[in-house]
């Protein structure tokens, strides 16, 4: 369910091309805090690159409030049935308007589309409401894997499709 905060918002998510202006400039925005958050080896959003979502394996979202760009959201193909939901991010201004929830619904469908039937993340102790929306969409907190398995920061979850 969207907050009722959502009524007075005019918003519309799009796949944008990661390396878009507004791309860059809300992943620099979600850089800058995780960067108050966690140290260098505890911040995993860096290793995504344009190409991880080019050739039908993933895409960029961004919500956008009128013409504003508010949020964005990618997902990216780890094997034929799983997709990775990364680089998260609401502008500060606009949380707790159900713009999070969106983006996020519109990545599960983006991956249905791609075949996935498993969506998997991983997030950080630190993200309070990072966590709440995860488990109020359904994820379930899994073992971390890979890059996220030494972090003792990372939280991982997983939803079926």
């Amino acid at each position: 369910m969207l907050s009722p905060w959502m009524n007075d918002l005019s918003l519309s998510i799009m796949a944008e091309p990661f390396d878009s202006s507004d791309a860059r400039r809300l992943i620099a925005a979600l850089d800058a805090a995780l960067t108050e958050l966690y140290p260098p080896a505890q911040r995993f959003g860096p290793n995504l690159k344009a190409e991880h979502l080019a050739s039908g394996r993933g895409t960029f979202l961004v919500a956008r409030d009128d013409d504003r760009a508010v949020g964005c959201g990618a997902i990216r193909l780890l094997d034929q049935t799983t997709a990775e939901v990364k680089r998260m991010y609401v502008h500060p201004d606009r949380r707790g308007r159900g713009v999070g929830r969106a983006v996020l619904a519109s990545l599960e469908a983006a991956a249905r589309h791609l075949g996935a039937e498993r969506l998997v993340l991983e997030t950080g102790v630190h993200q309070v409401a990072a966590l709440s929306l995860y488990r109020r969409a359904g994820f379930e907190q899994v073992d971390c894997w890979g890059e996220y398995a030494s972090s003792p920061t990372s939280i991982c979850f997983a939803k079926k499709l």
